[in-house]
């Protein structure tokens, strides 16, 4: 079993609380829109870190972490990408790949909206854990939390910060 904790559009600020939500994580995975590579590196320091850059993101982030990006958890084909939209509503630059290779769970991040989505057509799971930082029109700062096991994701997790 792997233990994902899951965020996105930090735009550079990391709330102490972060850390005390994913302290019992393997894991720690960023849809985009860091802010700044300081951030990025404090999570890294904190738990093992994949990431995306996303559209606010500067040179620095860029060059250490990529657009899109395709790996596999425990049995799972994950593709986690900042702009990626949603079921039916897939970006350009996503749709074409995600009909003919569908990956079991597809991670955005950029609308900081929380959303957790299954695609029936695809059989895919998707998530957006909306937005952790300050910056942007969301009224409640979210993380996630999940599991996962062999090809299964469970034991998934809404985080409101300063509820």
């Amino acid at each position: 079993m792997t233990r994902i904790g899951l965020i996105s559009d930090t735009h550079g600020y990391l709330d102490d609380a972060v850390f005390k939500h994913f302290e019992n994580c393997d894991e720690i995975w960023h849809a985009g829109d860091f802010g700044n590579i300081e951030l990025a590196d404090k999570l890294a320091a904190f738990k093992p870190l994949r990431g995306v850059y996303g559209n606010i993101d500067g040179k620095n982030i860029r060059e250490v972490y990529p657009e899109h990006l395709r790996f596999m958890c425990e049995k799972v084909d994950v593709w986690m990408t900042h702009i990626g939209g949603y079921p039916d509503r897939y970006a350009p630059d996503v749709r074409r790949e995600i009909y003919t290779k569908p990956p079991g769970l597809f991670i955005s991040g950029h609308s900081h909206i929380l959303k957790v989505i299954y695609d029936k057509k695809i059989n895919c799971l998707h998530l957006n854990p909306g937005a952790a930082g300050k910056q942007g029109w969301h009224k409640v700062q979210t993380l996630i939390r999940f599991s996962v096991t062999d090809e299964k994701i469970h034991t998934l997790d809404v985080i409101e910060l300063h509820k």
